[in-house]
């Protein structure tokens, strides 16, 4: 069974597709996830004691499918929050990393000094050196919004 955290990075990947590529090849992103080789390509090279069950592979496509329809919400508050930084200006990992932790803090799913955590971890992995402090700001502007509506969750 795969941890949250690899769960994450593999929703991540499949966002960034999902992103790319658009949901109609999401059968084609989510069979991505399954080629070891891609993602050894992609930096999530498996350690010997982790293996991937279906299982996991469907609540990282899950979870990337969620955010993705989330994404014009995402991309509406962001901007509002960051009106320098419009999302198409925004290299894609570090928009995939925005729309993913927002839809984890809104949705409720994770907590959310988690999620942007997790967020910032991503960016430390897979973005640039000053990505990691402008997604943890952003996000937490994203935190203190949703906490002060409580209720209030991502519509698809």
């Amino acid at each position: 069974m795969a941890t949250p955290r690899l769960i994450r990075k593999l929703a991540l990947l499949a966002l960034y597709q999902l992103d790319a590529r658009g949901e109609q090849d999401a059968e084609h992103v989510r069979a991505s996830l399954s080629d070891t080789n891609t993602l050894a390509e992609e930096g999530l090279a498996l350690d010997e004691d982790e293996t991937l069950t279906e299982r996991d592979l469907d609540r990282a496509f899950a979870l990337a499918l969620d955010a993705y329809h989330a994404r014009e919400q995402a991309d509406r508050v962001l901007l509002e929050l960051a009106p320098d930084w419009p999302p198409h200006r925004q290299a894609a990992i570090d928009r995939a990393i925005l729309r993913l932790g927002y839809f984890e803090i809104c949705s409720n799913r994770t907590p959310p000094k988690d999620a942007i955590n997790e967020a910032v971890e991503l960016a430390r992995s897979f973005s640039t050196e000053k990505s990691p402090s402008f997604i943890n700001g952003l996000l937490a502007a994203v935190y203190k919004r949703h906490a002060d509506t409580p209720g209030a969750e991502p519509e698809p």
